[in-house]
């Protein structure tokens, strides 16, 4: 489990294929101290480190359903990535629970200067939008952030979403580097995963 709170940026030293169609990501962490079998959130997608060394870097192996379902696909040397090492029972949850588990894949289709701060704009997947609410809780590449507008689903199934980034968000996350429509992992708030799935009892067949 995560809070969203991005530690730091990783660089991608290496992307080696492995059997079966998945890759092995080998990564700049930073942190000296990692363990084997520990969950890393890697642009918010929880990982597992297979290999580490005392100079912080690591191994991370991507299974295809990771692949299929999140951005790392396109991870190559020199990318940056946003890390978080899982959440403690004495760390403050100062963003919203994250589980590192991603719902979708949104792009970025605006970007605005706002005096230091930026706001900005994404898609997403149809599928997503009734887990979306104004003043609610996502994450992208596991920055946990608030959705200032929600809007409705357009024809072509997708719908937009605004946020600000405020500059200590835009500095200290690759959220900076993205250029328009480039892919961004979401996961959406898993209390209101929860909630819709409890209520579909209720629901008439």
């Amino acid at each position: 489990m995560f809070s969203g709170i991005i530690e730091r940026v990783g660089r991608v030293e290496a992307v080696t294929p492995e059997a079966g169609g998945a890759l092995r990501l080998s990564l700049a962490t930073g942190y000296p101290d990692l363990e084997l079998g520990e969950s890393v959130a890697v642009n918010g997608v929880c990982l597992t480190v297979v290999r580490h060394d005392p100079g912080g870097e690591a191994d991370f192996f991507v299974s295809p359903e990771t692949l299929d379902r999140t951005n790392l696909g396109g991870a190559r040397a020199g990318h940056s990535v946003n890390l978080e090492r899982a959440v403690t029972l004495s760390t403050r949850l100062s963003g919203h629970l994250v589980q590192g588990h991603v719902d979708g894949l949104a792009r970025l289709i605006e970007r605005h200067d706002d005096g230091g701060a930026w706001r900005v704009v994404f898609s997403l997947p149809a599928g997503l939008h009734r887990f979306c609410v104004e003043k609610g809780s996502i994450a992208l590449n596991g920055v946990s952030l608030t959705l200032n507008t929600v809007g409705a689903c357009a024809p072509d199934g997708r719908f937009a979403v605004g946020l600000t980034l405020i500059p200590h968000t835009w500095t200290h996350t690759n959220l900076q580097h993205l250029a328009l429509n480039d892919p961004v992992n979401v996961e959406v708030d898993v209390l209101a995963k929860y909630v819709e799935q409890l209520c579909r009892a209720y629901l008439k067949p």
